[in-house]
């Protein structure tokens, strides 16, 4: 192999790389943003579920 070549395959090597450290990147931002919205989503469900709770207690109380 001449110095053209080792070069070039030197540079397909580096952009291989710097495509997959783009994908893993890629793919870290979408699960912590799935993540995120999974957390909001629970949160938003225990908050439905406390007020519900909390509406029954106020009604239980208001019956006594």
């Amino acid at each position: 192999m001449n110095t053209s070549n080792m070069n070039w395959s030197n540079d397909m090597q580096l952009l291989n790389e710097e495509l997959a450290r783009a994908q893993m990147s890629a793919r870290l931002g979408e699960a912590q943003h799935r993540k995120l919205v999974r957390e909001a989503t629970l949160a938003r469900r225990m908050s439905r579920r406390a007020e519900k709770a909390a509406q029954q207690a106020r009604l239980a109380l208001a019956r006594l």
